[in-house]
């Protein structure tokens, strides 16, 4: 992630379930894609996007994280959410995962391309003019 191009958005706070965790006694790997997921839909709440599945809306395309440091029920994670590289249709969001247990270590970080379509064609459609000022 490169930090120096990208933009520091939104951060959120995500509690961590007991329901989280998996046999080895840690957050199951496939939940921080759900806190990803949730962090997203926040951000993209904050930047006044409209999820609107039958008409000009984001979808992700690409999405990644890495695992740091273990996570363990009880906790609270902070994500921090930054935008990066618009492109015509899309941009990039990475996040940093952090644990309340210790404020300053990265437990996870993760990346996420979306892209604007168009929903009825199933056609990218370029950035929305209040969503591309927000890279200004």
């Amino acid at each position: 992630m490169d930090l120096e191009k990208s933009k520091l958005l939104y951060s959120c706070s995500i509690p961590v379930r007991w329901g989280d965790m998996d046999a080895y006694g840690h957050v199951n790997n496939a939940m921080y894609m759900r806190y990803l997921e949730e962090a997203r839909v926040q951000l993209l709440d904050n930047m006044n996007v409209e999820l609107d599945p039958n008409g000009l809306a984001p979808v992700v395309i690409d999405i990644g994280c890495s695992f740091i440091r273990p996570v363990v029920y009880p906790d609270q994670l902070r994500i921090d959410c930054y935008i990066s590289d618009p492109g015509r249709s899309s941009f990039m969001t990475y996040y940093k995962v952090f644990s309340q247990h210790d404020d300053k270590a990265i437990v996870s970080h993760g990346h996420a391309k979306v892209v604007w379509i168009d929903h009825r064609i199933e056609k990218s459609v370029p950035l929305p003019d209040a969503v591309r000022a927000l890279f200004d």
